[in-house]
């Protein structure tokens, strides 16, 4: 028998058959130790280093400097925070012979063969250190290239946000880039720059420039941003003034080239509204001047922006940023140049969501800084800071992925059940930060290549990148009404399961995953990142064919991956081999029943395939049973007495056995009944600490055709996102199916 904690250690020993209390105390662990942090802002060179589809960082130093020669070499250098120690593949693809340095150990250096093989792909272990870690890559030109990418491995999973280094770029996204030097500056000559002093300390001109040139310098400031168009358009600038406590007046002093509209607190300034523009001056009660201060700017005749001070009793005030931007420049937010004769109110326009369409139709465009090609940009940088397998203490708030699906929905299902709307709330935020920025991230990813926030949803490729979480956010639709961003991702979610996901010749989900290890190959767990979502928009929407098209994925599955011997499922069908793997991965056994409960709760009586799926249910409860531990817990593979015992699939089977008891699917009720509250227990006992941390669930699987990769590689990881949500839900469905049986 396997207990990750000392008796004194668990929830059990402390609060009982208390399971309020239980939930409680994991829901309120997770939350604690996940705030609601929002993305940050920073300032990013749209002209820097932008990132492949893929998420590497692109080094093609042959298109940006044409006239480089053979034998010159370009440097990169970037800084990545590290919250602990954190291990992470990187991947380099030489064009070039190229040097790769993490915090000034060299890690790479490229072959003769790497530089010339077109699709050549190293794959390079690195292990960062907590804090600031330097990153530093040399190439040297050829007449083969010059330059490569470099980037983690599953880059959208596993984040790899670089920030610029020096004192001089501090708080700014991207990389600092130096042009052709002659060789031997950095790297073997021992000579790193100090990433974390000024640039200018290093004899190198790095790229992108940071600051204006005289020239431009002069140029009022949407014309130097944005250039002097030759029709009339205009552009918006946004900022906080920064106002004493004294109700003595503030005089605003200033000039415009063009008409100038001013807003402060969402109120116009009407003696601030000048039709021609010119130098103006007036006086405003200081109570009058607090809040955001919006300024729309129209072209004129002799130039495009503005001037403006504010002083109070002679002395000049402070313009601050309306929201905290990393590495901005100024204070001000600049957006344009729109369409001279569109108006909009300061509440559709002071938000850093908002995308503007260009003058002349030109796409889109959000906030600009006052520096060249320089934008606002949101990152998602909790998975950067952290380990994703580990308690670290980086946030998982605002990040889309299929355990955190499960996460949201018993979240949401414990707030229902404790009768807590600040746990469904929380669930909600997470929820909403993700689908109120979607519109933005889809722009971000389309004009930079990569997006910076919502990896997975924007760039969905398979099931595991948006049919757990969609179902959760549907989930909290359905309870609250919703908002029509979520119904607007949910779409898209379903246009990509029913036209643009794989499907073998039967209509069976598949992943094709071209040149992956997992290439041609049917997963138990997609059961879960499909049906579910599928089922509850089917609901949504009134359209049945989403139900039937969830049916028809559970009974195809079953024909590839159910093993009627031992009553339980293989993780994976291989169609590379033409077989099932026919290794009864418990979690995976765990997301089939999982989902089945699911589907069945929304499945009609008279539904063609309930029989089956009904008949399935029972098939799959009866195998799963037989194979429970003396513990109340199962194994990491389900049929091996010598695999360790596993918690996340435990809870699956306990939430999946209660539910057929509670709703009446299974015909010997007592049993599972039972069973469901002694797999309780044993998680209570043997799992949950009095803290409410998850022990013993395992990490995310590859799959194998041996059960060692699941007992031996597969190792159990503290509050691993996979086995928290199940873990209340179980607890939701215990407490359920209790009281139905009056029990305490």
């Amino acid at each position: 028998m396997t207990s990750y904690i000392e008796t004194r250690e668990s929830i059990r020993y402390w609060l009982g058959d208390d399971d309020a209390g239980i939930l409680k105390t994991i829901a309120g662990r997770y939350i604690g130790a996940n705030p609601e942090i929002p993305f940050a802002l920073r300032s990013f060179a749209c002209t820097g280093i932008l990132q492949t589809g893929e998420g590497f960082y692109d080094f093609n130093f042959g298109d940006r400097f044409r006239d480089a020669k053979q034998g010159d070499v370009a440097f990169a250098l970037g800084l990545v925070w590290s919250d602990d120690e954190r291990s992470l593949d990187a991947a380099i693809m030489p064009f070039s012979p190229v040097r790769f340095y993490l915090n000034e150990q060299l890690m790479y250096r490229s072959g003769a063969e790497d530089e010339m093989k077109p699709d050549a792909k190293i794959v390079v272990p690195l292990v960062l250190n907590p804090g600031w870690n330097t990153l530093l890559i040399e190439a040297r030109r050829t007449e083969a290239g010059f330059g490569c990418r470099f980037g983690a491995q599953e880059g959208k999973v596993r984040i790899l946000q670089v920030l610029s280094p020096f004192a001089d770029r501090k708080g700014a996204a991207g990389w600092a880039y130096s042009g052709p030097l002659t060789a031997g500056l950095f790297g073997e000559s021992g000579r790193f720059p100090n990433a974390h002093g000024s640039e200018d300390d290093t004899g190198v001109s790095w790229l992108p420039v940071t600051g204006w040139s005289e020239q431009e310098a002069v140029k009022p400031n949407f014309e130097r941003m944005f250039g002097l168009p030759g029709a009339a358009v205009s552009g918006y600038a946004w900022s906080r003034l920064k106002v004493p406590a004294a109700d003595d007046p503030i005089e605003l002093r200033g000039r415009a080239w063009g008409r100038l509209q001013v807003w402060i607190g969402g109120h116009p300034v009407p003696v601030l509204d000048l039709q021609k523009g010119g130098d103006f001056r007036c006086e405003l009660p200081a109570a009058s001047c607090r809040g955001d201060l919006l300024v729309r700017c129209s072209s004129g005749p002799s130039g495009w922006g503005f001037q403006l001070q504010a002083y109070h009793a002679g002395e000049e005030l402070e313009f601050v940023l309306p929201v905290p931007v990393q590495g901005a420049p100024s204070p001000w937010l600049y957006a344009g140049p729109l369409a001279a004769a569109k108006e909009e109110t300061p509440e559709e326009v002071c938000t850093v969501k908002r995308l503007f369409q260009l003058a002349d139709g030109r796409g889109l465009t959000g906030w600009s800084l006052d520096a060249p090609g320089c934008r606002v940009r949101p990152f998602y940088e909790n998975a950067m800071l952290s380990n994703k397998w580990t308690s670290g203490s980086a946030t998982n708030f605002g990040r889309w992925d299929y355990p955190l699906g499960v996460t949201m929905y018993g979240l949401l299902q414990t707030a229902r059940e404790l009768g807590r709307p600040d746990i469904a709330e929380y669930a909600r935020a997470h929820i909403g930060i993700c689908t109120s920025w979607y519109e933005y991230a889809v722009w971000d990813r389309d004009s930079y290549g990569f997006p910076s926030i919502n990896h997975q949803l924007v760039l969905i490729k398979m099931l595991d990148n948006c049919g757990s979480f969609g179902s959760a956010m549907l989930e909290a639709y359905a309870e609250n009404g919703g908002s029509p961003e979520d119904l607007k991702v949910a779409e898209v979610i379903a246009d990509f399961m029913a036209n643009r996901l794989e499907r073998r010749e039967d209509g069976a989900f598949y992943r094709l995953c071209v040149s992956e290890y997992s290439a041609d190959t049917m997963w138990a767990d997609d059961l879960y990142m499909s049906t579910p979502f599928l089922s509850r928009y089917a609901g949504i929407t009134g359209d049945s064919t989403y139900l039937d098209e969830a049916a028809r994925q559970f009974l195809r599955y079953r024909e590839y991956l159910f093993m009627p011997e031992e009553g339980v499922m293989s993780h994976v069908f291989d169609f590379k081999y033409g077989k099932a793997t026919r290794i009864p991965w418990g979690r995976g056994n765990g997301w089939s029943l999982f989902s089945l409960s699911e589907l069945l709760e929304r499945l009609p009586d008279d539904h063609k395939d309930r029989p089956a799926l009904l008949g399935f249910f029972r098939e799959l409860c009866a195998g799963i049973a037989s194979y429970q531990g003396e513990s109340g817990l199962w194994r990491q593979v389900i049929t091996d007495p010598e695999a360790y015992e596993e918690a996340s699939c435990t809870a699956m089977f306990a939430y999946a056995f209660a539910r057929g008891v509670r709703f009446g699917w299974l015909e010997n009720p007592g049993r599972f009944a039972e069973a469901a509250i002694r797999a309780w227990q044993g998680l209570t006992e043997h799992v949950i600490d009095r803290s409410g941390s998850v022990h013993g669930v395992c990490s995310g699987s590859r799959y194998s055709f041996t059960g060692d990769y699941y007992k031996h590689d597969l190792l159990t990881v503290l509050n691993d996102n996979h086995g928290i949500g199940i873990m209340m839900l179980s607890c939701v469905e215990i407490m359920k199916l209790k009281g139905m049986q009056g029990l305490k």
